[in-house]
């Protein structure tokens, strides 16, 4: 059993808390939404008023949270992770930030005597309930080895794929490819329902052959139905295609279809979608096309 301190109890961080709970780690979780504290107590976790409380005596702290100021400020400040966790404490990032942002962070970890790894993660909210999700792990091969109990908890798939911010431009690759994926499903809907075809129908034929893929498995339904609830937001999407950019530019690389999604999630946000599902993408499509939605 392992003491961790969980920060951010959020659509992701919330189901990843209680299963490190259900598995028998003691759990304190902190978080802005105090409502979120039912759930990790129910699977047999506590909380923590303030992150100083939360990570005070954790061999482990972990955090999941929404950008890079985010994870800054709860781990740098005066009253933060470093400044109240046990010298020596690993701190696993799950969070999608810039790789730069990781690689600063595990410095600064290192001249306070903390082992850091970024770890962010693939799946959305149903691989994070059902425990399923890809972690791609930047740090030191030592780190990873001992931070691979907490792994195998959270997720099926977990590789270390290099040092500090490699997991992190891991990631923002996997959101170029789901960010495109989602925009050819929502392409192929529309062009199957615009000329007469059933495209549930459609979509199941697709998922059987080598179009086949995650994305269909989870979410062709829903996108078909127009069920567009949030396990992961336009938003967040549109911060991570900022961080392809970034890192397309820094490697002085021309991506083509990775500007092309990126404008594609940018016009969501500009159509008012930004708190939707990113399977709404399909909305942005039929948008363009003067295509009304059912």
């Amino acid at each position: 059993m392992t003491r961790i301190g969980f920060i951010g109890l959020g659509i992701m961080g919330a189901p990843m808390a209680s299963h490190l709970a259900k598995a028998g780690h003691e759990v304190i979780g902190h978080t802005h939404s105090p409502a979120a504290y039912a759930r990790l107590r129910g699977d047999g976790g506590s909380s923590a008023d303030s992150v100083a409380d939360a990570v005070r005596d954790a061999e482990v702290v972990i955090t999941m949270l929404p950008n890079h100021p985010q994870v800054e400020e709860v781990v740098l400040r005066a009253d933060g992770v470093f400044a109240h966790a046990p010298a020596g404490a690993l701190l696993i990032d799950f969070s999608t930030i810039r790789p730069e942002s990781s690689i600063a962070l595990a410095e600064a970890g290192a001249a306070a005597g903390f082992r850091v790894l970024d770890a962010p993660v693939s799946g959305g909210q149903g691989g994070a309930e059902e425990g399923v999700l890809s972690i791609m792990v930047g740090g030191e091969e030592d780190d990873f080895t001992t931070a691979t109990p907490i792994f195998e908890v959270l997720g099926k798939t977990f590789i270390h794929v290099g040092p500090h911010g490699a997991g992190q431009v891991v990631k923002a690759a996997n959101q170029l490819v789901v960010g495109g994926t989602y925009a050819l499903v929502a392409e192929a809907i529309v062009l199957m329902e615009s000329l007469g075809v059933d495209a549930g129908k459609g979509l199941d034929v697709l998922a059987g052959g080598l179009a086949g893929s995650t994305i269909l498995d989870r979410k062709r339904a829903s996108m078909v139905a127009r069920e567009f609830t949030p396990g992961f937001r336009i938003d967040l999407h549109h911060k991570d295609m900022g961080i392809v950019a970034d890192a397309a530019r820094q490697a002085d690389l021309a991506l083509p279809s990775a500007a092309l999604t990126a404008s594609l999630i940018a016009a969501g946000r500009a159509q008012g979608l930004g708190t939707l599902d990113h399977s709404a993408l399909l909305k942005v499509v039929e948008n363009l096309n003067g295509i009304g939605g059912k």
